[in-house]
């Protein structure tokens, strides 16, 4: 017998991404258009260890569908690998009469959901993360924004580049997955885009590249650094050494985290924050939402964090063949 919900949690935890808010609006009036009480809890796990917990209503999630970041906030908890902890968590939670608990994350967050469904709480997972990294799903809550966010500033580069004739290596957020850079590079119309997932860090092929296409009469060259890569701001002294070509590091960093969400964000992360309360309502547990060739589905988390996630290939050879 499927286990009924009465109380639903919503928390947001790890780095925050652009439609997390959207998320948050979602989960409280699908909810509370059920007949279910929804508490927030505040700073993620970590405030769930703390009892950083309150009751939501339809009035709370007012005005937010258009914010950037968490109304929630976010930390990083470490501590929550520990057995004992999740245990108090789980604790807390039935303290507090939360039978089912949505949370919006990443992979690290999807670990702490599966440590607390085999506590007993009823546990749905949102892919909020600006990486793009999660293998289940084909978008993620944030990187429709972060990626548009990143293309408008390289474009803004770009012109100052152009100007001076200059080289420009621009490094994008991803942590350790190249997906904004591989993305920047096709809609930016880059010279070179650096992976973590691809590059062979042989900086000659780069010098070399650049020497060529300033001899085809390239009047600037455009470098996309992914973050898993970096060093922007010595790869460029090394490559203005050995071209002669002025060069600069631009790193966009945590602009990219910020801002109003896209539509596509916004619906999506509304779609899934209402999809998830529908699984709990369903007495699912340790499920995470993705969205797949047209359609949002829900994976065992435990299957979704075996997935391996990888760069098109398509996509990356067209990325280097349209940049001639």
């Amino acid at each position: 017998m499927a286990k009924e919900i009465h109380t639903i949690g919503v928390l947001t935890s790890g780095g925050d991404a652009p439609g997390m808010n959207a998320a948050i609006r979602a989960v409280v009036r699908q909810a509370i258009s059920k007949g279910k009480k929804v508490k927030g809890i505040k700073r993620g796990y970590a405030g769930l260890l703390q009892e950083e917990i309150e009751d939501m209503e339809a009035k709370h999630v007012s005005d937010i569908i258009q914010r950037g970041g968490t109304i929630l906030q976010t930390a990083r908890c470490l501590e929550f690998k520990q057995p004992e902890i999740q245990k108090q968590a789980a604790d807390i939670c039935r303290k507090h009469g939360i039978d089912g608990i949505i949370i919006i994350g990443g992979d690290g967050s999807f670990r702490g959901a599966q440590r607390l469904a085999e506590q007993g709480i009823n546990t749905i997972g949102l892919p909020g993360t600006i990486d793009l990294d999660i293998a289940c799903t084909e978008y993620t809550i944030g990187f429709d924004t972060a990626v548009n966010t990143a293309m408008e500033a390289i474009d803004k580069v770009r012109d100052t580049s152009t100007s001076h004739e200059r080289c420009s290596i621009i490094e994008v957020m991803g942590r350790h997955a190249g997906y904004i850079a591989l993305w920047c590079g096709i809609a930016n119309g880059a010279e070179d885009i650096l992976l973590p997932e691809k590059y062979d860090y042989d900086e000659q092929k780069l010098v070399n590249h650049i020497i060529a296409n300033r001899q085809r009469g390239k009047k600037h060259h455009i470098i996309v650094n992914a973050e898993g890569i970096g060093h922007s701001t010595s790869m460029a002294k090394r490559i203005e050494a050995a071209t002669g070509m002025e060069t600069r590091a631009t790193i966009l960093g945590h602009m990219q985290r910020g801002g109003s969400p896209t539509c596509k964000d916004r619906v999506y992360a509304s779609t899934m924050g209402a999809l998830a309360v529908d699984l709990l309502c369903e007495g699912k547990s340790n499920r995470v939402v993705g969205y797949q060739n047209g359609e949002y589905i829900d994976f065992d988390i435990d299957e979704a964090l075996s997935m391996d996630k990888r760069i098109s290939e398509y996509q990356y050879e067209i990325c280097q063949t349209l940049s001639i």
